[in-house]
């Protein structure tokens, strides 16, 4: 499977991630964690006075490439794996390896980088290596 190298648009979608997460956190003292966000709305640990922001925000997520679509360009599509079984598992070991560093990518690797957190610099190094060994893994020893 090949991989096209898109630097000018990577690095603009990762200034506008890091100009979002700015954004949140001067306008509303929030950090843009996505899985903390998530979590504060549903149960076990629902925060009555977060729900409606979380919802927002999650909408917007949700939202962003549907409203692209209306006034620009489509983007291109990305191919996904149609193996159901494997999508599974890896959707349980994120949601697993979240809740287990205290974050997600976004918080971590955006917001916590950012303020120069020890805690995210490690959580963002094991999953970054994480991730690397895994395409590895699949790629040259699985073939998927």
């Amino acid at each position: 499977m090949e991989t096209e190298f898109t630097p000018i648009t990577s690095l603009a979608g990762g200034a506008l991630i890091g100009l979002s997460a700015v954004m949140l956190m001067a306008s509303h003292g929030k950090i843009a964690g996505i899985s903390g966000i998530v979590s504060r709305i549903l149960p076990p640990a629902i925060q009555k006075e977060s729900i409606p922001f979380g919802i927002i925000f999650i909408l917007g997520l949700l939202l962003a490439v549907p409203i692209w679509n209306l006034f620009f360009v489509e983007i291109e599509r990305q191919a996904v794996s149609d193996n159901y079984f494997i999508l599974g598992i890896a959707g349980l070991l994120v949601g697993f390896g979240s809740s287990y560093g205290n974050g997600c990518t976004s918080g971590h690797g955006v917001c916590g980088l950012s303020r120069g957190s020890t805690r995210s610099i490690i959580a963002t190094v094991t999953f970054m290596f994480t991730g690397f060994l895994t395409v590895y893994i699949l790629r040259n020893t699985l073939g998927l």
